[in-house]
């Protein structure tokens, strides 16, 4: 049996996912990231051999990805996150041409082709503006739990305006709402329809192509997914496995080199590094 396995090292949380021959994942885990990006990704490449009672050399190839990729020493390659949630997103919803990808720091719009190739993306690198920062701010302001507030967001009843989508600004226009005695479900639901609003121009800048699907660890926020909808005015595709997305798209790719590396074909080690 043949296996990869894709590692992504992300702002705030590492994943890893192992996948056999039938392209089935066999194992996957989820750690902080914490300062050290290193230990992170092998961490969590243990944990995942571990959880799939594989021996590490039993592995054979590893691709990393995300914002630390290159810190994944032990890899044998490293392809943009860009590129491994589009496949990812493909490899489950296989009619995919747009994906979101909203995570810890960043949040990325992507166009793919039929094969879950890269055709454009756009992406707010600049701040943490409408990204998992941005609603992790406002669970502190508010006193209410992560996995809360999507649900929390849609009781809104009056959902208010937010001058500001700034990670920096959104504590003081929350105590201010709060100090106005507007609820807190009318807040979060306001802090979730800003996101989307934000996101949506993003998504313009890539062109909107059905189907849609969701990706990171903030689709798992269901406050989110219904607050993007709206803005789309069409539903999107979201997966349990959407946190994951990256990280199963580098190990779809590692199986496809390791199966080459069987074969004796070439492979291309440095294809897809950017």
């Amino acid at each position: 049996m043949i296996y990869g396995a894709g590692v992504d090292v992300g702002s705030t949380q590492t994943k890893a996912v192992i996948v056999d021959e039938s392209r089935r994942i066999v194992a996957r885990s989820l750690i902080a990231t914490g300062a050290n990006v290193s230990r992170a990704g092998e961490n969590a490449f243990v944990k995942a051999c571990d959880a799939a009672g594989l021996p590490r050399e039993t592995v054979g190839y590893v691709v990393g990805t995300g914002y630390g990729r290159y810190k994944v020493t032990f890899g044998d390659a490293q392809i943009t996150e860009i590129t491994c949630h589009g496949r990812g997103a493909q490899s489950l919803f296989p009619a995919t041409r747009t994906v979101i990808d909203m995570g810890g720091q960043d949040t990325k719009a992507i166009k793919v082709g039929a094969d879950g190739s890269v055709v454009d993306f756009s992406m707010n690198d600049k701040c943490a503006a409408g990204t998992g920062r941005f609603l992790s701010a406002a669970a502190d302001v508010t006193g209410v739990g992560l996995d809360e507030i999507g649900p929390l967001s849609l009781q809104a009843k009056t959902p208010v305006r937010l001058t500001s989508v700034c990670t920096v600004f959104v504590e003081s226009d929350i105590m201010s709402y709060l100090a106005q005695r507007k609820t807190v479900e009318d807040i979060l639901g306001g802090v979730h329809k800003a996101i989307a609003t934000r996101t949506m121009s993003l998504v313009r800048r890539v062109g909107v192509e059905e189907e849609i699907t969701f990706t990171g660890g903030v689709s798992l926020n269901i406050g989110m997914v219904r607050a993007l909808e709206e803005v789309l005015g069409k539903p999107i595709n979201v997966s349990d496995e959407g946190h994951y997305m990256g990280a199963l798209g580098a190990a779809l790719f590692a199986l496809e080199r390791a199966q080459a590396g069987a074969r004796g074909d070439v492979v291309a080690v440095g294809a897809g590094r950017s």
